[in-house]
This record gives structure tokens, sequence and C-alpha cells, in this order.
């Protein structure tokens, strides 16, 4: 699984590039015919402290799964991305 990631706005980390792809690699035990995906971070702007915003879009065959969600810090909103996308991997997977 190729991944790629883009931050509007802001320069990742590197403890943070290292959480995403730990976390996304993951994935691919759930569900093997993922072929790649991309992480979007970006801040949003708006006066909430919640203003961190990731989304996952994974390229699998058939329809792409698409996941994104906003909070306080871009690990969090990160693994509830990550939570979603391996539920909905599970449902895909079990319907093919």
């Amino acid at each position: 699984m190729k991944i790629s990631v883009q931050a509007i706005g802001l320069t990742p980390h590197e403890p943070l590039e290292a959480h995403i792809n730990k976390k996304v690699t993951k994935l691919d035990t759930f569900y093997d015919k993922i072929q790649e995906c991309k992480v979007f971070l970006k801040v949003e702007n708006n006066s909430d402290r919640a203003n961190k915003t990731t989304e996952i879009i994974l390229v699998v065959p058939g329809d792409d799964i698409v996941v994104k969600k906003t909070t306080t810090s871009f690990e969090e909103s990160l693994d509830l991305c990550v939570d979603t996308a391996k539920k909905l991997l599970i449902k895909k997977k079990e319907l093919a």
C-alpha cells in the first residue's frame, strides 16, 4: 500500500508522520486490497479549539473509502479516522 501525506498550511513534525505510518499500515491487516492511502492534514480557520482536521482516502477496488474527523489534535483525529476506516474495511470484506 502506498501512503501519501499532504499537510495544508502546516509542516507535520517527525513524530506525527511516524504515528500516521504506524496507524495506517495496520489497516492492511483488515483488508488486503488497499492500493493507496491518502492522508490530508488541515487546520480549520475557526475559533474552536477542535480545529485539526484529518481526512483519509483509501483507494480500494470498487468505491474508495473516505473518512474525515476534526478534533483538538491531529493524533486524535487520525486515531478516530483509522478506527472508522477499520470498521468500514471489515464491512467491505464481509460483503465481498
